[in-house]
C-alpha cells in the first residue's frame, strides 16, 4: 500500500475519505494542523475527537499544535470575504512540508468532501505547495461520500461541529438570528 498524509480538518470529514483512499490502496495517516479553528473549545474537541476517531480506525494521528487565533484574525481581517485562500493555503502549505520532511510521495485533505469548500482553489493551492515542496497533491473529489460519512460519524457518535471553523464561520452561521435581533431590538 502507498503512503499518503490526509490533512484531517475534523473527523467526520475524514471518515469517507479514509475508507476511500484505503479502497484505492492508499494508507492514510492523518494529520492535524487547523490553526484557523475558533474558539479553543471548539479547536480541542474537533482535535481530540480525531485522535479518538484515529485509534479506532487504525490511522495513525500527527498533531502539529497551533492554536492560531491572533495569526488568522491578524492575515484575514482586510479581506474577510477571501479568507478561505489564506485558510487553505496555510493549512496546505504545512501538509505539504510535512509531507516532503517525513517521506510521503502524496498529501491530501479531507477538505475535499464538503460541498461548501472552494474544490478548484483547494486544487489550485495543493498542487503549487505540492511542486513546492517535491509531493503530489492527490485531488479527489470526495463530495459524493459526503452524505455517507457524516451519518457514519452520526452512528457512531462522533462530535460533529456547526460551521466550518474560524470565528468568521461561526458568525455567518447566526446571520438570520443576528438580523432578526437587531430587528427586534431596532
Amino acid at each position: 500500500m502507498e503512503k499518503v498524509l490526509l490533512h484531517s480538518c475534523c473527523a467526520p470529514c475524514s471518515v469517507y475519505c479514509i475508507k476511500a483512499l484505503r479502497q484505492e490502496g492508499f494508507e492514510p495517516t492523518s494529520l492535524w494542523y487547523n490553526p484557523n479553528i475558533h474558539p479553543f473549545t471548539e479547536y480541542t474537541a474537533r482535535r481530540d475527537t480525531l485522535i479518538e476517531y484515529g485509534k479506532t480506525v487504525n490511522i495513525e494521528v500527527k498533531v502539529i499544535e497551533e492554536y492560531g487565533l491572533r495569526n488568522f484574525v491578524k492575515n484575514t481581517i482586510d479581506r474577510l470575504d477571501s479568507r478561505c485562500s489564506f485558510c487553505y493555503e496555510i493549512r496546505l502549505r504545512t501538509a505539504a512540508k510535512y509531507a516532503a520532511d517525513n517521506g510521503f510521495k502524496f498529501f491530501t485533505t479531507s477538505l475535499l468532501i464538503s460541498p461548501y469548500q472552494n474544490h478548484e482553489l483547494i486544487k489550485k493551492i495543493g498542487e503549487e505547495t505540492g511542486k513546492e515542496y517535491g509531493v503530489d497533491f492527490l485531488y479527489r473529489d470526495f463530495r459524493t461520500g459526503f452524505r455517507e460519512g457524516q451519518n457514519e460519524a452520526r452512528e457512531i457518535g462522533l462530535y460533529m461541529q456547526k460551521y466550518c471553523g474560524c470565528i468568521f464561520s461561526e458568525e455567518e452561521r447566526y446571520e438570520k438570528k443576528i438580523k432578526k435581533d437587531r430587528e427586534r431590538f431596532a
